[in-house]
């Protein structure tokens, strides 16, 4: 399990997060959700470790991680993919998966990363610049680097941004797998609310740094809260 409790964070002066919790069990789906500016963003830097919020606490498997290192975290089985796909421009793929494999003990081999390539549905060769690739084999060369660690917990920030409706279909087909067989407890932020009802077993739903709904997604997305949120809209935060 893998969660948080009364978190609160304020940057600037500004209240970005308001008595959040939630909680993720492994092989478990679930979607946090939101009009812009909500917050979601910042929850996963509280819950990764790169912010440090006024309060609350953040827990993995019963322990109490609040004050543990985003590296640190990382060690322990938290794994977080961003917005944008950024990947080391001037190595090539194998080099990347090389300088994933490397960045901390135990070392893996190169048959983890063969083998989370296949995971992630990366076919391209290994020799080609990874600056080169398009969105989608960006986001599946940064994902086999994570999954080869095999984390407990897979923190996902819209995955599906920038991806045609095929992409999106085949991106659904790796993250069931990663769940399904892999036991990964995974929250998923993504504003494509018809993948979430296709994928999500729960979802949460922030507005202005404050839970404003929480259940199956067929019954969230119902709810009048929830749609005020989205259409009346806020500004990016």
């Amino acid at each position: 399990m893998f969660g948080c409790e009364g978190v609160c964070l304020s940057l600037g002066g500004r209240r970005i997060l308001e008595d959040v919790a939630l909680a993720v069990s492994p092989g478990e789906i679930l979607g946090l959700v939101g009009p812009n500016g909500a917050g979601k963003t910042s929850l996963f830097e509280v819950l990764t470790g790169r912010y440090e919020a006024q309060s609350g606490t953040v827990t993995l498997e019963g322990e109490d991680i609040t004050e543990t290192s985003f590296p640190q975290r990382a060690r322990m089985g938290l794994a977080r993919t961003f917005q944008s796909p950024v990947v080391p421009a001037a190595l090539t793929v194998g080099e990347t998966f090389r300088a994933a494999r490397k960045a901390y003990r135990p070392y893996l081999s190169a048959h983890d990363a063969e083998w989370a390539a296949r995971l992630a549905h990366l076919t391209v060769s290994w020799d080609r610049p990874a600056g080169t690739l398009d969105t989608f084999d960006r986001r599946k060369l940064l994902l086999a680097c994570l999954i080869m660690r095999r984390p407990k917990v897979l923190l996902m920030d819209e995955p599906a941004s920038g991806l045609i409706n095929t992409e999106i279909d085949e991106l659904d087909l790796i993250i069931r797998r990663l769940v399904d067989e892999y036991e990964i407890a995974m929250i998923l932020i993504e504003h494509r609310l018809e993948l979430l009802s296709a994928i999500a077993d729960r979802v949460v739903v922030l507005d202005l740094g404050e839970v404003i709904a929480k259940g199956a997604p067929e019954e969230v997305f119902q709810d009048p809260r929830v749609h005020a949120a989205y259409f009346e809209g806020t500004v990016d935060a």
